[in-house]
């Protein structure tokens, strides 16, 4: 990411509310929905999709590549356990 701005953890939750309120993708506010109602705050809960938007975020930078929604899913269905804790 040369010359390019560094995505901040306000952007990516900003990101996150802006999914939320396009309704897109729709695993976005199922997860929230799941989270809140097993105990998470709303707060922790955004906070968590954006730790599985970064892994995206992360990897679109890094390769150049394009953003891999099935793996986005797959890290929101694995909160509140972080994509980094899961084990293959």
């Amino acid at each position: 990411m040369q010359n390019e701005e560094i995505m901040t953890g306000d952007m990516l939750v900003k990101i996150v509310e802006n999914q939320l309120t396009d309704g897109n993708p729709v695993k976005v506010k199922e997860t929230l929905m799941r989270l809140v109602m097993s105990g998470s705050p709303r707060e922790e809960a955004v906070q968590m999709i954006a730790c599985a938007l970064s892994i995206e975020v992360f990897d679109v930078a890094k390769n150049e590549g394009t953003f891999d929604l099935k793996r986005y899913s797959e890290n929101l269905t694995a909160l509140p356990d972080m994509p980094w804790e899961v084990e293959d």
